[in-house]
């Protein structure tokens, strides 16, 4: 099969990667993409066929792996596509139900793990009816990919409900230690921490550096798993409290030992000065 990858970044790059060690032909579009992407492309030995147009037109498959806040702006160059479109962002599921209505043959996907370098670690859920011939490109791969249902949407609310913890709780102690900070208690917060929950102070430091490296594709994330919430009649404040979080953290490719400090000088900003 000739798969295509939209767009190759750390995840789709690996799992184009997992793709093509399985015999299958994968192809990217370099037009507009970052010198970044390309090298990333290069590394996984993904062939570019330059444009969206070729990629489409070569393509039995496309797997799109974007930012969640893009999703629905790259299944729109692939409205009526007549092969299969892997919906693999972490999106709602609504969202996940209107871009298969746009594409015609959507998969739904939701991908839980780090870039598949290596087996066991990354799983790929899928739901939708072609969904177990999605499953099967990737069988004996370094990717783990489990089919869900038939049903549209189940996949993309199974990573939301993932996410939202792991995600939604990286926000929340960020925001609990900034308002420690801003009221001049964090010092004692940390002792606290280290006495009777240690192992905050680490994933405090750890929520910092993610915040920094990948915040502003979180933003988006955190806005979709607030619409999930809204959409099974919960409350959708708690996300859309943590898209903001994310939102307001600076962007830095490498995340330094300063990483806490530059957040939470971010997150204590005045934001209302500022507008």
């Amino acid at each position: 099969m000739t798969v295509g990858v939209v767009h190759p970044g750390e995840m789709g790059a690996a799992m184009g990667a997992a793709l093509r060690a399985a015999g299958h032909t994968v192809v990217w579009a370099s037009a507009g993409r970052s010198v970044a992407t390309a090298e990333r492309a290069a590394a996984a030995r993904l062939e570019d066929v330059e444009t969206l147009e070729e990629l489409r037109r070569r393509s039995d498959i496309v797997l799109s792996l974007c930012p969640p806040h893009a999703a629905v702006d790259v299944a729109t160059a692939f409205a009526g596509f007549t092969g299969a479109y892997v919906e693999a962002n972490a999106v709602s599921p609504a969202t996940a139900r209107a871009i298969a209505g746009l594409v015609g043959r959507g998969v739904d996907g939701g991908v839980i793990g780090p870039p598949p370098h290596s087996s066991a670690t990354t799983r790929l859920y899928l739901s939708g009816a072609e969904a177990p011939d999605i499953a099967a490109l990737f069988e004996g791969t370094t990717v783990d990919a489990r089919v869900l249902s038939a049903d549209l949407g189940d996949a993309s609310a199974l990573k939301m409900a993932y996410a939202a913890w792991t995600k939604g709780s990286a926000a929340l102690i960020l925001a609990v230690r900034a308002l420690a900070r801003s009221e001049g208690v964090e010092e004692q917060l940390l002792a606290e921490w280290a006495s009777s929950l240690p192992e905050l102070v680490a994933r405090s430091e750890a929520a910092a550096r993610s915040a920094l490296r990948k915040g502003w594709r979180w933003t988006g994330e955190m806005e979709e798993i607030a619409a999930t919430f809204a959409g099974a009649t919960l409350p959708e404040g708690f996300h859309l409290a943590a898209a903001e979080i994310y939102a307001r953290a600076p962007h830095r490719e490498e995340a330094d030992d300063a990483a806490v400090d530059s957040v939470l000088s971010a997150l204590t900003t005045d934001m209302t000065s500022l507008t």
